[in-house]
């Protein structure tokens, strides 16, 4: 099936890039806020926000500079106050303090129950477990409840397009950094291609990589040689202590790590100032360079 655009209608509710957003998608019944922590207050009297969602609270860990998110529903109460009451209580939380903007999702037609946003929050964070993204803040696994078939459809639905939402509001936390894709015979690339592997193989080294659209990710299982020379370049120096928890006694990485740049991975992998167009190569021998430019390998 032919993938096809969407038309995402982005309201900047004070006509400012930094305040409140409401997002809407053509032909779907779905309505998502992106409001700043700051701005909470001026959400009182939204009727939309008075019903039942599913919100996420985003911000970094003060401990380790990890970007963190909380995932939660929020159910009508007596008093007829739903998601912005539950953001309320949020903020006045000392315990989560570490939060500077929440995104939420609710409709433009109130329909979700009980069994509705219990399903949505706990596919979310599955979603956002398994991407390994962010640090996951929720102290209890959310139940999915039971759910018809019918309902299931529908609210996978509802998924597909709060995964367009939130990516395009800048928050990355169902996207994994890498995905596996078949093997395909680089000799046929003129350039590098998304998801393509490349592989660094000496100085105690057996790291494996992928092209990916925000750079390259090298991947967990991957060897990084253990020492570093005393040039290493200090991003390298900051990368691998930033990571040091997911680097084993044996250096092996525990966890995907993006890199902007094809020599800042390589000289995080190799401890020493590197060339990485030209260290990390395809099984078939072609250097990083040669791939994205369609230069043909010397023989």
């Amino acid at each position: 099936m032919a993938v096809r655009g969407k038309s995402l209608n982005i309201f900047l509710m004070d006509g400012d890039p930094r305040g409140r957003y409401k997002c809407t998608i053509a032909n779907w019944t779905g309505v998502a806020y992106k409001i700043p922590r700051t701005e909470l207050d001026k959400c009182k009297g939204r009727a939309d926000l008075s019903q039942s969602g599913v919100y996420f609270l985003f911000g970094v860990s003060d401990q380790t500079g990890e970007n963190v998110v909380y995932i939660w529903q929020a159910g009508v109460r007596k008093n007829g106050e739903g998601i912005l009451y539950r953001l309320q209580e949020h903020k006045r939380n000392h315990d989560k303090d570490y939060w500077t903007e929440a995104v939420v999702f609710t409709t433009s037609n109130n329909s979700f129950g009980p069994t509705e946003i219990s399903y949505l929050e706990n596919r979310f964070a599955n979603m956002a477990i398994a991407a390994k993204r962010y640090l996951i803040k929720n102290a209890n696994d959310p139940t999915q409840g039971n759910i018809t078939e019918e309902k299931k459809s529908e609210l996978e639905e509802f998924i597909d397009y709060a995964q367009i939402i939130m990516g395009t509001l800048g928050h990355k936390v169902f996207e994994p950094l890498s995905q596996p894709t078949p093997t395909v015979s680089v000799d046929d690339a003129m350039t590098a291609q998304p998801e393509q592997a490349f592989f660094i193989k000496r100085s105690g080294a057996n790291a494996k990589a992928r092209l990916t659209s925000e750079g390259l990710v090298v991947l967990a299982g991957s060897t990084i040689r253990k020492d570093t020379v005393p040039s290493c370049p200090d991003s390298a120096k900051s990368a691998r202590d930033d990571n040091k928890d997911y680097i084993d006694k044996n250096g092996i990485l525990h966890k995907d790590i993006l890199f902007k740049t094809p020599s800042g991975a390589s000289s995080f992998v190799l401890g020493a100032p590197t060339n990485g167009n030209v260290e990390w190569k395809t099984d078939a021998g072609k250097t990083f360079k040669e791939v994205e430019t369609g230069e043909a390998t010397e023989q």
